[in-house]
């Protein structure tokens, strides 16, 4: 829950920070919460602390989700994209605010990093009718037959957003996996999660169905285990990871044979242009031979 002081004579009215799952907004199922402080160590509000029981729940709702938004036309889904940066637009200069409290920015770098993220969503949207061209082909064989390869997505995406970056690096990790088709389970930074809350708010009143997009809040430490050892988890995004857990991490995943993008050494810069590459990281490529001739 958020502190709000008196506007005018009266209370105000102090905003209950939940998890996102579902599309709705859950309290963590054990009751906690953790303090969030801004920049300069001065307290913003309480968080849910996200429990095991609330990761499978999140799985199970992404899971539900997985066969709709996969078969969504790729136009669909460049427009629902679309619609998220819409609404982030909308919502700037809350968002602005946010990222100032949780990173510490001036509010020039604070607008150019929301800025950015409302760009992402819109490139990423673009990328939604083209990824089959780029990524399939038609493969050349001997024989009568034909033979070519398409992406499908992989499934559901376990994503540990980046620490550092609260809203722009979330939103660099999260927005490929959707364009892809797939659907996400996101563990927000541990300890700037106010602007992930934010963006939650804006996937719910946009056209995003429920479950496509999950989001916990909470000890990244904690709920990380879960994600990498669940069997309907099918890929795993190390961005945020601990580093002193990121090996184990992969080892557990390689249990259930996930595909896994590993910890960076450092924090990616997310300003680059953000190329194919997590595209390609979210995208099973299937290969079909089909006869011809007699």
């Amino acid at each position: 829950m958020s502190l709000s002081p008196p506007v005018d004579g009266r209370l105000g009215v102090a905003k209950t920070f939940k998890l996102y799952v579902g599309g709705a907004f859950p309290r963590s199922e054990s009751g906690r919460s953790y303090p969030v402080s801004d920049a300069k160590g001065r307290l913003l509000a309480h968080a849910a602390l996200a429990s095991r029981k609330d990761v499978r729940d999140a799985v199970s709702a992404a899971a539900g989700a997985g066969k709709g938004w996969s078969g969504a036309t790729a136009y669909n889904k460049g427009q629902v994209l679309y619609r998220v940066a819409e609404m982030l637009q909308a919502r700037r200069e809350g968002f602005v605010d946010d990222v100032v409290a949780a990173e510490g920015l001036t509010r020039k770098r604070a607008s150019t990093q929301v800025d950015a993220a409302i760009d992402r969503w819109v490139w990423y949207a673009g990328w939604t009718d083209k990824i089959s061209s780029v990524l399939g082909s038609v493969n050349p064989v001997a024989g009568p037959f034909v033979n070519w390869s398409a992406p499908e997505p992989t499934g559901v995406v376990g994503v540990l957003a980046p620490q550092g970056s609260s809203l722009l690096g979330l939103v660099d990790v999260l927005a490929p996996v959707l364009a892809t088709g797939c659907t996400a389970v996101v563990v927000a930074s541990q300890e700037r999660p106010l602007p992930a809350v934010g963006l939650s708010e804006v996937l719910a009143t946009s056209d995003v169905p429920g479950g496509v997009v999950n989001i916990l809040t909470g000890a990244t430490a904690e709920l990380a285990p879960w994600l990498a050892a669940h069997a309907e988890v099918h890929g795993l995004d190390l961005a945020g990871a601990p580093a002193e857990l990121a090996v184990e991490l992969e080892r557990t995943a390689a249990d259930t044979v996930k595909r896994v993008l590993p910890r960076p050494a450092t924090e990616a810069d997310h300003t680059r242009v953000p190329g194919t590459a997590r595209l390609r990281a979210w995208s099973e490529i299937k290969t079909v031979w089909h006869p011809v001739g007699r």
